[in-house]
């Protein structure tokens, strides 16, 4: 993997999981050191000067040192969450965290700040849609893409999932490749397997 020396604004917001308007400013008001393309009034950062930023401000650097996307697996069922942590492994793309319990599942989000959590609806301690909602509460999570699993299938249920921040839903059982194909559409990145 090639590792990238300048970012855009909207790359950089993605690293350091704000919103591009906050690395704008930042860039603007001094404090994320860049120039501009001559011509232009487009914005670059340096790669050095990303990581400084990010050094300076309590932004975990990791997202920039490996480049991989970071997911957090919650379910209660630890056969599958191994299934489906081999199957992410396997694409090497991922960095994983797992939790069985929607207070880790939270505790995770905050900590470990996934670029995306694949979260199983129907937790032994709160529901999914209530992890759903904490996760959007938080203008921090606002890039946390969010695709629920569960063994149900109301829609009615599904749709307010979605209302409640869910990016995708997958019913289980799933395949694994097609739950790392839908996870790689939200992240925007390439798919990993093909069907």
């Amino acid at each position: 993997m090639t590792i990238k020396t300048v970012f855009t604004t909207g790359e950089a917001a993605k690293i350091c999981k704000v919103s591009q308007q906050t690395i704008i400013r930042c860039f603007d008001n001094g404090s994320l050191k860049g120039f501009r393309v001559p011509g232009s009034k487009f914005r670059r950062i340096p790669r050095e000067q990303l990581f400084m930023f990010m050094k300076e401000n309590g932004i975990p650097t990791d997202a920039l040192e490996s480049g991989k996307k970071k997911l957090l697996i919650v379910d209660d069922d630890q056969d599958l969450v191994e299934l489906i942590s081999e199957g992410f492994s396997r694409d090497g793309r991922f960095d994983i965290r797992t939790a069985n319990n929607g207070f880790d599942a939270g505790m995770g989000v905050k900590e470990f700040r996934p670029d995306i959590v694949i979260l199983d609806v129907m937790l032994p301690d709160i529901n999914g849609k209530e992890v759903c909602q904490r996760v959007r509460n938080d203008p921090a999570m606002d890039m946390v893409k969010i695709l629920c699993i569960s063994g149900m299938v109301e829609h009615n249920k599904v749709d307010a999932l979605k209302a409640a921040g869910a990016n995708d839903f997958m019913q289980k059982p799933f395949s694994i490749d097609e739950l790392i194909n839908r996870s790689c559409d939200l992240l925007e990145i390439e798919r990993g397997v093909t069907n």
